[in-house]
């Protein structure tokens, strides 16, 4: 293969959570009592970290709202346990089939580490990545840091490394 490196992207990638995702932010917003601005509009932000995801989405929150907001977001999405039922049809032969190719995986996610640890526990995904990034380790994507890090992890440049994602 081309690339010795493949980073996946968690949510919208790997993992079909994107009405999971737009309820949670539903639900939060009318908890502050703040507009629905649509399941387009949430959609959109999926993949960023919360604080920057809730900044683009309400940009006149104050830090406290935004930590409100989060507490609330996170009330909701955390009611429901991931499974492999979540998956993407075809992830685990796709990774099988990677990692038995002698291929390194990462993820580089929005996800908090929290939340990323609970799915990779959730779905038995854990073992085939050889490291994870999230956007509350480092700085959010789409700033490029996530996978620069990933890139210094394996000591390859950028160039032989592979994103896999859905934005």
């Amino acid at each position: 293969m081309k690339y010795p490196v493949y980073i996946f992207d968690w949510d919208g990638t790997l993992v079909d959570s994107e009405q999971h995702i737009v309820a949670s932010l539903e639900y939060a917003a009318n908890k502050l009592s703040l507009p629905d601005l649509g399941h387009d509009a949430y959609k959109n932000i999926i993949g960023l970290g919360m604080v920057e995801a809730l900044q683009s989405l309400y940009p006149s929150l104050s830090d406290k709202d935004v930590e409100n907001m989060r507490q609330s977001y996170a009330e909701f999405f955390f009611r429901r346990e991931m499974t492999q039922e979540n998956l993407f049809d075809g992830v685990i032969e796709t990774l099988e089939a990677l990692k038995a190719g002698g291929l390194s995986l990462a993820v580089a996610t929005g996800k908090s580490r929290n939340g990323l640890n609970l799915a990779l526990k959730a779905t038995g995904l854990g073992h085939y990545f050889d490291i994870e990034r999230c956007a509350d380790e480092t700085r959010s994507k789409p700033h490029p840091m996530m996978l620069e890090e990933i890139c210094s992890y394996y000591g390859v440049p950028a160039k032989e490394c592979v994103m896999v994602g859905d934005t």
